[in-house]
């Protein structure tokens, strides 16, 4: 092994304290992604440098913190290996971020998300068996006529996997999904009226569905704390 550099085996040492769930069958998979592409020692060897475990963090970190498929962060990755700049997730919204003197800007559109079961899989973390549970109990499903996932499928994968450690498992989150049903159908009673006032409105206002979730976020944590 040449100086500097580290074996998969060390690699995945390396990074486990961060990320408990890497394997090296991940790092393997993420190499035959083409996201890494570590150095081959003539015996057929990985040989792994410090910017290339630097680029695994980076993955696994849009993985984890935001929930982004492998097709995305191949793409800011190849951005950045352009020497182009991508979006800091870090960095404040345009509402947090404006001067008193000047309007804040619209948020850009979060990027569409299409991922494939096996993405999904990957890019949550969770196991085939969760998966299934999850698509068995109807909190993940594909696009309407694709075999794709979108973001919300992505979220709620990751989130499952996260709860998960605390003990909640698919059968809780059924119990949730048939809450949010509930609320969805009273909440579409309650706009009806105004639906018919404004014919052009196409469905639940945007505005009206971001309050209602910040309402029901204050009232889960005033309950919870």
């Amino acid at each position: 092994m040449a100086v500097g550099t580290r074996s998969i085996g060390k690699v995945q040492a390396i990074l486990q304290a961060e990320y408990p769930d890497i394997s090296i069958s991940k790092i393997r998979f993420l190499e035959s992604e083409g996201l890494i592409n570590p150095e081959r020692a003539p015996s057929g060897y990985r040989k792994y440098s410090e910017a290339d475990i630097d680029r695994l963090r980076f993955i696994l970190d849009a993985q984890k913190n935001r929930y982004l498929p492998l097709n995305v962060i191949k793409e800011q990755l190849e951005a950045l290996d352009r020497g182009e700049s991508i979006a800091d997730p870090s960095e404040p919204e345009p509402e947090q971020a404006q001067s008193t003197k000047q309007p804040a800007r619209p948020a850009a559109p979060k990027r569409e998300i299409r991922a494939t079961r096996r993405q999904l899989i990957e890019a949550s973390g969770i196991s085939e068996a969760t998966f299934n549970e999850l698509e068995k109990s109807g909190l993940i499903k594909p696009r309407r006529g694709t075999i794709y996932y979108d973001r919300d499928a992505l979220t709620i994968a990751t989130v499952a996997r996260k709860l998960a450690t605390y003990g909640i498992d698919a059968r809780h989150l059924r119990t949730v999904k048939q809450s949010a049903e509930r609320e969805v159908g009273l909440i579409e009673q309650a706009v009806t009226p105004y639906l018919r006032r404004n014919p052009m409105s196409r469905g639940l206002p945007a505005e009206v569905m971001k309050l209602i979730l910040y309402a029901h976020a204050a009232m889960m944590r005033s309950m919870l704390n």
